[in-house]
């Protein structure tokens, strides 16, 4: 019997959290709270739609052209959105993952990015998931496997809901003071601007999305004591939820999931925590390098309100 397309399926539960994990691409197909949907699910036999719950490394967001300068050469990478001309969402998204551990409550998968076109480095990437009473909590780590540095980001990519509304009628909290304005045709990175000079994209405040586009990368976060940022959609009923994260992702990318098909355009918003910015291969901003033997890890967390 053949896995179905979106690889092997594993379940974890823990508390009222269910949560579906498919191999390729350690995804996160599916999260519920009690029977209530957190991210938008889509079915194990399914090609995952739109980046949907994927683990992204080496880089999350966009690599403009596809093209950056690191360790005295020039990369060029395969142009994965060929609408903007650019390299999406890192090497590992169709990756089938193996799975090193697995209990009840959690699992280990891993799988190597093998020196490549564009990537001519060996990483090792694990992603464990695990739930308890707090909710669903993701780690992921990159480790050098070569003899060269590596230029290293990674973050997640799922869409968040808060029932069954359009993300139009919740109310996000989002405590970014700044924001990475884009071009309009291919969303490359233009300039850090406070969210002061664009309100639209201020939610600071809670309040409801309305048809605000947004598809844009924050930072400035706001941070309680322990030095997590958080960030809540809920609906009008009063039901949300939240994804937490520490210091180790100084940015965030949140997408209104604006897609052509309007049955499923605007039905979760993508929330993606993030160790650097959009474009960071070429900007150099918070982006890691891993040296030979080395390991960075990065995590978040999603727990039903």
């Amino acid at each position: 019997m053949t896995d179905p397309r979106s690889g092997r399926q594993l379940t974890i539960t823990a508390r009222g959290y269910r949560a579906e994990i498919a191999s390729i691409g350690a995804t996160l197909r599916a999260l519920t709270f009690e029977g209530r949907d957190l991210v938008i699910p889509f079915d194990a036999d399914e090609v995952r739609p739109a980046h949907r719950g994927a683990t992204l490394a080496p880089w999350p967001n966009r690599i403009v052209d596809g093209r950056y300068a690191f360790g005295g050469a020039t990369h060029q990478l395969a142009l994965t959105e060929p609408a903007r001309s650019h390299a999406l969402h890192g090497l590992v998204t169709w990756l089938d993952f193996a799975v090193r551990e697995i209990a009840d409550d959690r699992v280990v998968l891993a799988a190597v990015i093998q020196p490549q076109a564009g990537y001519p480095f060996r990483v090792e990437v694990q992603v464990e998931y695990s739930v308890d009473a707090t909710g669903l909590h993701q780690r992921v780590t990159g480790r050098n496997l070569g003899a060269d540095a590596a230029p290293w980001g990674t973050g997640p990519h799922p869409y968040l809901t808060a029932g069954d509304e359009h993300v139009d009628d919740t109310e996000l909290l989002l405590p970014a003071s700044e924001v990475l304005t884009v071009t309009a045709d291919r969303l490359s990175p233009v300039a850090l601007e406070p969210v002061d000079a664009h309100p639209e994209w201020d939610f600071r405040t809670p309040r409801r999305i309305g048809d605000t586009f947004i598809d844009h990368a924050f930072t400035g976060l706001q941070r309680d004591a322990r030095g997590a940022a958080v960030v809540r959609l809920r609906g009008a009923s009063g039901a949300g939820v939240e994804m937490v994260w520490d210091a180790g992702c100084p940015w965030v990318q949140v997408h209104t999931a604006d897609l052509p098909d309007p049955v499923a355009s605007r039905r979760g918003l993508a929330v993606e925590p993030m160790t650097c910015p959009p474009d960071a291969f070429n900007s150099g901003t918070d982006l890691i390098v891993l040296q030979p033997g080395a390991a960075h890890t990065a995590g978040w967390s999603i727990r039903a309100l």
